[in-house]
């Protein structure tokens, strides 16, 4: 029990207040993204709403670390557009209902995708991203981020800019919002500035009756968050192979993007907080919640890094902060939705300016000339990919092939050979750096078949041989010697290459001859321990 519910967990100091007040601040910040998210692919506001109280509350109890926010996202949204499309096209004459019911259904498929990917611990292999690809996919996100603030300057009708008054007046609202929050810590920290920020524009919008912007007006006519629990929904299709072959593989796009941003977020939150989360318990969390959510009409979504900012900036260190987002989220919609259509979107848009300049790794341009360029190369363009494309797990994706090619090709020009003759009037090949696929060619290149002794010697005391490749390349060089009557000794293996040429000769002819005065003692049961 200890493990899931934090908030019970006596020997954690949690401050309650911080944690319901940053709980508040961070429901009221999910409604507009919710709704807006929603529309994407022209849904009903209400279908991301249910979404994000579904997402936030179970990832809340059950997720890999407390003070993440999970919810609808842009994200996952777009991957319905591809979808509805190809429904269209399979099915003519589908309906709109007919097509939520293939969403909640590919979004069921991605959480079983998603939990057994917890299960078989797949969580773990984010580690295998990149530093460089990490301020990247920061940089992009917070470009992102203030980027999608700046429609609530523009008339929604005509696609104009806002006239001088009310442009002037968001302007000047937004401005207020962000002294708010950057000025209130330098004071107190006993409140959220957020929440700070939200209730005091609010409050001078409504009592002031000035007119501007509001969460109302972001929604098309006659559409309300107003409802109730979210109902159950069982998805409603046509069970054959053509509809499994049409969702599957967007189940999929959506099971991996997920759980890209909600393990990248929680390694960003890791840092924040200096502690560490379970990535394979977040993927079963993200699994639970988005099957659930499929069955209680939600469109499904991830972690919202945004939101986890905002969480984590207030002071937020527990479960109960998510826990409180949604419980309030869920009595907005079922009972305060007239008071939050009011809102103001000013106060929501200087709050999401602020994550956005927080989010952003300022510090990653002082690194500049200190990082390899290699590394430079990726983090620029990991930040571009991310804020044209607004797909994250591409850029993430394309930054870790770029990094792992650089690193492949850096390592390629590594390898080295020290050369010199013994008394016996052996020659010695001291290798130096890993011998894979990518130094294969210079390590052969190193060699004077023709011009070396009877007997080459090849030291691997400072070397690695690491794949097929490098066992491949050894096989020929023996065979280059071997032919014209000389004879190689191998020194100085790793035990676990040992253990490799070893596995090897059921596939490739290892021609490896040995020489008792260089042949180093290896333990057969050692050998075996690693087969």
């Amino acid at each position: 029990m200890k493990k899931y519910f934090n908030i019970f967990d006596f020997s954690q100091k949690v401050d309650y207040k911080i944690e319901i007040l940053s709980g508040l601040t961070v429901a009221l910040a999910l409604v507009p993204e919710a709704i807006a998210f929603a529309l994407i692919p022209g849904f009903s506001p209400l279908t991301g709403l249910y979404a994000a109280f579904i997402l936030c509350i179970v990832t809340a109890v059950l997720g890999g670390r407390p003070g993440m926010i999970s919810g609808a996202t842009g994200a996952v949204a777009v991957i319905f557009i591809g979808l509805i499309v190809e429904l269209k096209e399979a099915f003519p004459g589908i309906t709109p209902d007919n097509i939520l019911h293939y969403v909640f259904a590919t979004v069921i498929i991605a959480g079983l995708l998603q939990i057994s990917a917890g299960l078989l611990r797949l969580g773990k292999f984010i580690r295998l991203v990149p530093h460089p690809v990490m301020f990247g996919f920061v940089n992009g996100l917070a470009i992102i981020i203030f980027m999608a603030q700046f429609p609530n300057f523009y008339n929604k009708v005509t696609g104009d800019l806002l006239a001088t008054a009310p442009f002037l007046v968001m302007l000047g609202l937004t401005m207020l919002t962000m002294v708010i929050i950057w000025g209130l810590p330098k004071l107190t920290k006993t409140i959220p500035s957020s929440l700070v920020a939200i209730l005091v524009v609010s409050i001078i919008v409504i009592f002031g009756g000035i007119d501007t912007l509001t969460v109302a007006d972001t929604m098309g006519a006659g559409e309300s968050i107003k409802g109730g629990f979210p109902p159950i929904s069982i998805p409603q299709i046509d069970l054959s192979w053509k509809s499994f072959s049409i969702i599957f593989p967007y189940a999929a796009i959506v099971a991996g993007v997920g759980l890209i941003e909600s393990l990248l977020t929680l390694n960003i939150i890791d840092e924040i907080t200096d502690t560490r989360g379970s990535g394979n318990k977040e993927c079963i969390a993200q699994g639970t919640a988005n099957i659930l959510s499929g069955f209680l009409s939600g469109m499904g979504g991830c972690a919202m890094i945004g939101q986890s900012l905002i969480n984590t900036s207030s002071g937020a260190r527990a479960r109960l902060s998510g826990i409180t987002a949604a419980v309030m989220l869920l009595i907005f919609i079922m009972f305060g939705s007239s008071l939050i259509e009011q809102l103001p979107m000013a106060a929501l848009v200087g709050l999401m300016f602020m994550v956005a300049i927080g989010t952003f790794e300022w510090a990653s341009f002082k690194t500049f000339r200190k990082m390899p360029k290699s590394d430079v190369i990726v983090m620029v363009l990991v930040t571009l990919i991310t804020a044209i494309t607004h797909n994250l797990a591409i850029a993430v994706i394309f930054g870790v092939i770029i990094s792992a090619l650089a690193y492949s090709w850096e390592n390629a020009t590594r390898i080295r050979a020290r050369k010199h003759m013994s008394e016996d009037g052996a020659k010695y090949y001291e290798i130096y750096g890993p011998l894979f696929f990518g130094s294969v060619t210079n390590f052969t290149n190193k060699f004077d078949v023709q011009g070396d002794p009877e007997d080459v010697v090849i030291d691997f005391a400072e070397s690695r041989v690491a794949d097929m490749s490098a066992i491949e390349a050894l096989n020929k060089i023996t065979e280059r010697y071997a032919k014209v009557g000389k004879k190689v000794h191998l020194k100085h293996l790793s035990r676990d290459c040992v253990v490799l040429l070893s596995n090897a000769e059921a596939i490739i002819d290892v021609n490896v001859l040995e020489d008792p005065k260089y042949k180093l003692p290896v333990d057969s049961r050692l050998i075996a321990s690693y087969k």
